[in-house]
């Protein structure tokens, strides 16, 4: 057949090409792998990239479609993504095709053109000038010169109207040839201007070898820089950052959530001047689009970003950070299911490009890989300036009176701190009102109708909300079970205790932060410009205010519930429970304000809490390793979980019975060794917005014996016609069990 035949990866679960011949009126040597193509697929048109040319197809000649259109003239995505892509489809076995879309803008993947839209500006041309003959009796022309005479540069046209012109007078000023529109990217700088707009820190001894270290060691390292709370580990970057960006560099910072990306920016740019562009979910299609192009093309020297920003091009790969390195954020949960922490790492090997990734509580997987050798481990044990690490206490709350879940010793400590003039933060990790309704006289509690958990209390405005599958109702008035009307909330959420601390101290602004109160677009940065006025406040919130934020009058930080992840059924509570109480504990005595830290608690002499308190994060980490290698747990062996739900529970077990089957025979098949299956078991929730899940829990000894086993497996199952009637997906690497 003439022609070569493209070998199409497109938007689906399918892990396979699909074969067309080229567009008519497309020469054969147009043709090169990585550019998009339109094609017809069923009763749908797609766009999908090409992944290989072959010269013949296992599809008859006849049925063979030829594709609709030929978007782009050369690959859309550098060498080094489209290999990263490849290698996360093959790692978290997922289709080539899905891997490449998830990569990608929205408006690329709907055929738009790679182009960056253009700020259109309004320039006189040369022999313009106000007293031209031409504008003797066309007043707001002769106006409108004078106006473009102050700009030689051009003015934008989204301003004209505020210095005072008209469309209509600078069209005719084009057409007697007097002004013209150019086009101009945004990011564009007519004049060269000096690299730092403010002058860097003083680096302390500690943060001075960490950045010789990076900067001494030219190409690919993988730099876990641990350092506690307050520390000055941004300065760090900050410092990086410049020294890749005077050797005509790109840097890309990942940040966990978006809820940091203003602080972020402002910081980076109070000290560059630099062009700086930001991709997150919050920001429109558009945006998105202009900022991945402004970054493959070179015209921004960093871009930061959350999650799948690290799949952004970089025009001078030269630097790549990835800020809270531990957060489960960085895990996508659905869909392709992969670690942006990890594939940063890899991506930087494929850049040959330092990693950085920071954290005042690594996640023991770092910790394994630099006790390994594989990371290069940096400390900082000080924080920056004179401010010091806060103290830590234990308030044991057992037979103690609680008043919206704060014990009398804790108003107490609020109220002394607030008194001095100072900040303090409440840290409750639950939404709403009220984690349940329970009726006083039969014990009812009201219950989500499509998942086996509680309905959470809100009352702003009042409902019952599922937070697993966002289901709502209005709160019941009388008890379903006993018709009683004494329908009381049990427990305090982040609204119950706003509320009593309201009423506890009047005179002090309450300002909560959770989901539910920073959901309106800028309302965290509103938020957090009051905090960073100084005045005194009480902050109550979630673990969104654990995230890296720099609160310098804060004093106080009191965790009201510390208990939820001491027994946890997750392997990973323990680590996850550490994590957070010294995440948001670092928010306290930042500034040269001494900070305190009150733990409120039923399990005050539990060794986890102890050991937390009195010798700090490393001591729970290095305790946590022991642990997970004597019972050869991650980051000693290597997990994939397969999941599956469907609308009966006997669906869900056959399928994963039969899968359970298919996996033992291959094993035996192909002789692999070290390999244990789990299962298969309900899901700890087994009951989600109505369909009923269970898991199976792949172990291996090598990550290589888990990849063997899995790939032809996802073949068999993917064959399987039990398949069809459940929903199922495997996770590598799974950080969440449930």
């Amino acid at each position: 057949m003439p022609g070569p035949i493209l070998q199409v990866a497109l938007p689906s679960p399918l892990r396979r090409l699909f074969d067309y011949r080229a567009p008519a009126g497309v020469h054969p040597e147009q043709l090169k792998i990585g550019q998009r193509v339109r094609v017809s697929f069923g009763q749908r048109q797609l766009v999908g990239l090409i992944a290989g040319l072959a010269e013949h197809s296992d599809v008859p000649a006849a049925k063979l479609k030829p594709a609709l259109e030929l978007i782009d003239l050369k690959p859309l995505l550098p060498d080094s993504l489209w290999r990263l892509c490849y290698w996360t489809a093959q790692y978290y076995q997922h289709s080539l095709g899905d891997t490449l879309s998830c990569a990608l803008p929205v408006l690329l993947r709907q055929g738009e053109p790679a182009l960056a839209r253009q700020d259109v500006l309004w320039q006189l041309c040369p022999g313009a000038y106000p007293e031209h003959p031409a504008l003797s009796r066309a007043q707001k022309q002769k106006h409108a010169v004078q106006i473009l005479a102050r700009h030689p540069h051009g003015l934008s046209h989204a301003l004209i109207s505020q210095w005072g012109l008209s469309r209509d007078s600078l069209e005719a000023l084009e057409r007697k040839g007097l002004a013209r529109r150019i086009s101009q990217s945004p990011h564009h700088s007519h004049e060269p201007l000096p690299l730092l707009r403010e002058a860097p820190l003083t680096a302390n001894p500690e943060q001075q070898a960490a950045l010789a270290a990076i900067l001494e060691t030219p190409g690919f390292n993988t730099w876990l820089l641990e350092g506690v709370t307050g520390s000055g580990k941004t300065e760090v970057y900050l410092q990086a950052i410049e020294h890749c960006l005077r050797q005509g560099r790109q840097a890309l910072v990942l940040i966990p959530e978006i809820g940091l990306t203003p602080q972020t920016l402002e910081r980076f740019r109070q000290r560059f001047s630099t062009p700086v562009v930001i991709l997150h979910s919050g920001l429109n299609d558009r945006e998105r689009l202009d900022a991945w192009i402004a970054a493959r093309d070179g015209e921004v020297g960093i871009v930061i970003g959350t999650r799948s920003a690290v799949f952004t091009p970089l025009a001078q790969p030269g630097l790549l950070i990835v800020d809270e390195e531990h957060d489960l954020s960085y895990k996508q949960q659905d869909g392709l299911r992969y670690n942006a922490r990890d594939l940063a790492v890899y991506r930087g090997h494929l850049e040959n490009m330092p990693v950085i990734l920071g954290s005042a509580t690594p996640s023991l997987e770092t910790l394994h890989n630099a006790q390994r050798g594989r990371y290069r481990h940096l400390r900082l044990t000080q924080r920056a300036g004179n401010a010091q690490a806060p103290r830590f206490q234990c308030l044991d709350i057992r037979s103690r009176p609680l008043e919206g879940g704060l014990s009398q010793p804790l108003l107490q400590a609020i109220d002394q701190h607030l008194r001095q003039g100072n900040q303090v933060l409440v840290f409750i990790n639950r939404r709403g009102f009220a984690p349940t309704l329970m009726c006083h006289d039969c014990g009812w509690i009201a219950e989500c109708r499509r998942c086996d958990a509680r309905m959470t209390v809100h009352q702003a405005p009042s409902h019952l909300h599922c937070h697993h599958c966002d289901s709502q109702r209005p709160l019941d008035r009388h008890c379903p079970k006993c018709n009683s009307a004494d329908l009381r909330p049990i427990g305090a959420g982040t609204e119950r205790t706003e509320e009593h601390l309201s009423q506890r101290f009047p005179d002090t602004p309450v300002l909560r932060i959770d989901r539910d109160s920073t959901a309106r677009k800028d309302a965290m940065q509103k938020l957090l410009t009051r905090i960073h006025s100084g005045a005194p406040c009480l902050l109550v919130g979630t673990q969104m205010l654990a995230k890296g934020h720099h609160f310098p009058d804060v004093t106080l930080v009191a965790i009201l519930d510390a208990d939820g992840g001491l027994f946890s059924a997750d392997f990973r509570g323990a680590e996850r429970m550490a994590q957070m109480i010294t995440q948001v504990a670092g928010r306290a005595g930042r500034a040269n304000k001494p900070g305190q830290v009150l733990i409120q608690t039923h399990m005050a002499e539990h060794p986890l809490l102890i050991d937390l308190t009195e010798h700090g994060y490393p001591a729970i980490a290095q305790r946590e390793l022991s642990a997970r290698e004597a019972a050869h747990l991650p980051p000693f062996s290597f997990i994939a979980l397969l999941r599956a739900e469907a609308n009966r529970v006997d669906q869900t077990e056959s399928f994963l019975d039969q899968a359970c089957d298919l996996a033992e025979h291959l094993k035996t098949q192909q002789g692999l060794q070290g390999i244990e299956l789990l299962g298969p078991v309900p899901s700890p929730m087994e009951r989600r917005a109505g369909r009923y899940r269970a898991q199976l829990l792949v172990l291996a000894d090598q990550r290589s014996t888990l990849h063997s086993l899995l790939h032809p497996w996802l073949g068999l199952l993917e064959q399987e016609p039990l398949g069809r009637k459940v929903r199922w997906s495997l996770d590598v690497d799974p950080l969440d069990m449930f």
